[in-house]
């Protein structure tokens, strides 16, 4: 109740001041919106390619990527947040890479292109309009959140996969998915970048050009953010896999965990490390939950284990898109036991890998980026969007 009345005020002086900023007169401009930062930067980068247009990159505090032009998108910074609200409210086009509460208020200019970027290249667990826990929520908050995805003109896909969980999951229609592929995907395809990080990190983590990497990446769950407990056992990773492996591990941000010194030749963590798919490219193998990061690290052809301990809890509470137990490009197991089972025995099936990459991946075939700039500057020309 508390909350959602502070929501109410928040999104009316919200609406108040871009009411007020949309009386100065629009301008040709990008303006992004970014908690996750590498869709927005791949594009951008595409953009100044081609354009000498004006790019402003409005980022909130989760957003560690580094920008040409940036205002922090925080009331902790009200100079700058006026600001943002100003090149909302008079800008072109708009990119945006997640859910924003803001837009539920924001009626855009006349001409104004919305564009959602998102931050996963594909779904497992259920989110928008699927959410499980909207039916615990009031009229009122899930009338706003349909507002936000009617905010949206086009919504960016990687695979037609990808397209039916966006027509569910925010009520778009087929004629505003866009079908560039992901942006941060071309990294994957790009022969020297990948070349130049692999040297970088090998001289960062001189221990990866002597041993094998597991990189252990879960995704967030709610009732962990202040008693997270890390469900591997350690103890027992190191006295199978040590000889051959070490444990690289990623938590989410949110999560405050420090791992134990006892093994610190076999573990190291690499929570702070900005660009995931930039450690996927070290990683032999990938142990991973219901995160979007197997979709990418799929393009690698690599093994994978998902290691789902609390399968039915988290289809319980949060709901699952797929048939997890069996479309999973590996091992589905719960015990850390069954994860090094599943290594000794290299229990990997390549082709499905393969398939699952494909399928998944669709449209994210190298050239994102670019695919995308030419919808914007075709758009700026007043000319067809083709989807």
């Amino acid at each position: 109740m508390i909350r959602e009345l502070a929501i109410s005020i928040y999104l009316f002086l919200f609406q108040l001041l871009f009411n007020l900023f949309k009386l100065f007169p629009q301008r040709k401009k990008t303006v992004c919106v970014t908690s996750f930062g590498d869709n927005i930067f791949y594009t951008t980068k595409s953009l100044r390619s081609v354009s000498d247009e004006d790019i402003i990159v409005l980022k909130t505090r989760k957003c560690d990527y580094s920008f040409d032009k940036t205002l922090d998108f925080d009331i902790y910074h009200p100079i700058a947040y006026l600001q943002s609200i100003y090149h909302l409210a008079t800008a072109t086009t708009i990119l945006v890479d997640n859910y924003f509460g803001f837009l539920a208020v924001t009626e855009f200019k006349e001409g104004t292109t919305c564009i959602q970027l998102w931050h996963a290249a594909g779904a497992l667990k259920q989110f928008g309009l699927m959410d499980p826990s909207n039916r615990l929520r009031s009229k009122k908050a899930n009338d706003r959140f349909q507002r936000v995805y009617n905010r949206f003109d086009y919504t960016v896909v990687g695979s037609e996969k990808m397209a039916t969980i966006f027509r569910k999951s925010f009520g778009v229609t087929n004629d505003s998915i866009l079908r560039t592929g992901i942006p941060r995907t071309d990294f994957f395809f790009n022969y020297m970048e990948k070349r130049s990080i692999i040297q970088s990190m090998k001289k960062k983590y001189p221990i990866i050009n002597e041993k094998k990497v597991i990189l252990y990446a879960p995704t967030f769950r709610d009732n962990q953010l202040n008693d997270y407990q890390l469900a591997l056992d350690i103890k027992e990773l190191y006295q199978a896999l040590s000889d051959e492996y070490v444990l690289f591990v990623k938590l989410h941000p949110a999560v405050q965990y420090k791992l134990s010194e006892q093994y610190d030749d076999f573990v190291y963590d690499v929570s702070d490390y900005q660009d995931t798919n930039q450690l996927l490219l070290i990683a032999d193998l990938l142990i991973s939950d219901y995160s979007s990061i197997p979709f990418e690290y799929a393009l690698l052809q690599k093994p994978m284990i998902f290691y789902a301990y609390d399968l039915q809890e988290y289809q319980n509470t949060r709901g699952l898109l797929v048939d997890y137990l069996n479309q999973m490009p590996g091992p589905v197991v719960s015990t850390t036991e069954a994860i090094i089972q599943a290594i000794e025995q290299n229990s990997f099936d390549k082709n499905k890998i393969k398939a699952f990459a494909q399928q998944w991946n669709e449209y994210s075939v190298g050239g994102s980026s670019v695919n995308i700039t030419r919808v914007l500057t075709r758009n700026e020309e007043n000319e067809e969007i083709l989807v």
